[in-house]
């Protein structure tokens, strides 16, 4: 697959604009060398002089010979004006079209979109830019989520920048790719691909790279599930499942869904449901509930996760311990300002 992608990447770049250009600047390079070589042999030249009349011909200058050449070295330098005269419009056509075709542009483009992905710190990694992820970047955006958009195909990123979004170009499941959305500084990575197989791999990449990233799969068939597990993924997500058991729960409660819905949508209500974490540099470690910020008014803690463990309604007087994930309610304002604290 690396050898592929090494293959795959240099066809590219022999096939762009810019890499016609370094290819015509390669060969002008190699002729001018040949030039004053061919010169110090011929004529017995010295290296500057060789080079300042190496130089004089291929620009069609002329008159750059310290003396009168040879037959032999005038038939080298008619050679040296056929092919430097051929190098230098080729140059000049593959820089015309690099910057007409607008990969000067494009190329611009591309380092500013690396300079503000290289800048992104505790976001989130998204794979994949079809139906679900392009649904996944919405609601981050919403909620003022960082997040960078990795995807292989170039018009669904083209989608993404167009909406703002921070994006990267190239299969997830490479370990580069991943490295250059800044998966080191990541607070989790979300697979959401069309294709299984490859969420498989994005997640055994990811898992590489960091083994404490939480990563969310994205599974299309039941039999899925169990490999993106085994792969490292810390939830599978089917969308056909959740989309079936949200229209039966729709059916039988619709208000406790709408409910539900409205606490998590940031700015929907004046109620905000949200789960926070117990870093292990947080000065809240050994404290207890009664004692977070808004605890005893508008804070209300529903759940700890611990362990793998779920307490529901914790009391005032549990402490809290390092990992630990509240699932907190009240107000927006409230609940940043908690999570600022923790």
């Amino acid at each position: 697959m690396a050898i592929y992608a090494n293959i795959h990447s240099a066809v590219q770049m022999r096939s762009s604009g810019v890499g016609r250009v370094f290819i015509g600047a390669g060969l002008l390079i190699t002729v001018t060398a040949l030039g004053v070589v061919g010169y110090v042999v011929i004529e017995g030249w010295s290296w500057f002089d060789a080079l300042y009349a190496t130089v004089t011909t291929l620009t069609t200058v002329g008159g750059g010979e310290p003396r009168p050449p040879s037959t032999a070295g005038r038939a080298w330098t008619l050679g040296l004006i056929v092919l430097g005269v051929g190098g230098v419009f080729y140059v000049l056509v593959a820089t015309a079209e690099f910057v007409l075709e607008g990969q000067l542009g494009k190329l611009v483009g591309r380092r500013r979109m690396r300079r503000r992905v290289e800048r992104l710190n505790n976001h989130f990694v998204l794979c994949g830019f079809g139906r679900v992820g392009s649904e996944i970047a919405r609601q981050f955006s919403e909620e003022g989520v960082e997040f960078v958009v990795v995807d292989v195909n170039q018009g669904s990123l083209a989608e993404a920048s167009e909406q703002g979004y921070r994006v990267v170009l190239g299969n997830a499941a490479q370990l580069d790719v991943l490295q250059d959305a800044g998966i080191e500084r990541a607070r989790g990575l979300v697979a959401a691909v069309d294709n299984d197989a490859d969420n498989v791999y994005v997640t055994l990449s990811a898992r590489v790279l960091r083994p404490d990233l939480f990563i969310v799969a994205r599974a299309n068939e039941l039999d899925a599930e169990p490999k993106l597990r085994l792969a490292g993924a810390n939830r599978v997500i089917s969308p056909y499942t959740i989309g079936g058991r949200r229209m039966a729960n729709l059916a039988m409660r619709p208000i406790a869904v709408d409910f539900v819905d409205t606490v998590l949508s940031v700015g929907a209500s004046d109620l905000l449901l949200e789960d926070l974490s117990v870093s292990a540099s947080s000065r809240w470690i050994g404290k207890t509930v009664g004692e977070l910020p808004g605890a005893d008014k508008e804070i209300l803690v529903l759940a700890i996760s611990r362990e793998e463990r779920l307490m529901f309604r914790p009391d005032a007087a549990t402490q809290l311990k390092m990992g630990d994930e509240l699932v907190v309610a009240g107000p927006p304002n409230a609940i940043r300002e908690l999570e600022r604290a923790l």
